[in-house]
């Protein structure tokens, strides 16, 4: 089989198993293809979208803004073709040098020193989480006090430390967000929720 034939085949899979669900037509690509990356129905029950997530995303690609991720595993997994389209780059500050320096000093993690750094690169774009929860939490603390403004938070952080605690709060808060509940998550699951919001993108209005 070619592979868009099976990909065909595993969403008209995932189709038939997920039966009814709660999401709109707009999110359910998105989880479908969550669900597709990592075969796990439990997404379901557990991904939760800001009611402006979609759109604020889409807008945010059409108008060319940078896709930040905090892993570079994160950011290979994104259709980088795909996102060139409309000008969009996608960035990863975590390798930086001077990154390490300023965790080091200030005893912190490298992701959340990469969030500082990106504070003004993020405007207007998407910062993208699949990790590191202290990102998500440094990211959520610079949006409350209102430094840095990114137009949509992906935030799927996984882990035992913080993890559905980071998420719990990112939901508490104005900007957009697409996350999930609980402990699961990752740079596949993040980076499958930009290749699908490239995809809504690229359809006609």
């Amino acid at each position: 089989m070619r592979p868009d034939e099976i990909e065909k085949q595993s969403f008209q899979i995932i189709e038939e198993e997920a039966g009814p669900h709660r999401f709109s037509a707009q999110q359910w690509p998105i989880v479908r293809r969550v669900i597709h990356t990592t075969a796990d129905f439990e997404y379901l029950q557990t991904m939760r979208f800001h009611p402006d997530a979609v759109s604020a995303g889409i807008e945010a690609i059409h108008g060319g803004q940078t896709v930040i991720t905090d892993t570079n595993m994160a950011r290979v997994g994104i259709r980088d073709r795909d996102l060139q389209r409309y000008g969009v780059a996608a960035r990863c500050f975590i390798q930086d040098p001077q990154i390490h320096r300023i965790a080091q000093q200030q005893k912190t993690t490298r992701a959340a020193a990469a969030v500082d750094a990106a504070v003004e690169a993020m405007n207007g774009g998407i910062y993208v989480i699949g990790n590191a929860p202290t990102a998500l939490m440094r990211l959520i603390e610079l949006i409350q006090k209102g430094l840095a403004h990114p137009a949509l938070v992906i935030g799927l952080p996984v882990g035992f430390v913080n993890a559905a605690e980071s998420k719990t709060a990112l939901a508490g808060i104005d900007t957009p967000y697409i996350t999930n509940s609980g402990r699961k998550g990752g740079s596949n699951v993040a980076a499958s929720v930009v290749n699908a919001l490239v995809l809504l993108a690229a359809q006609p209005s």
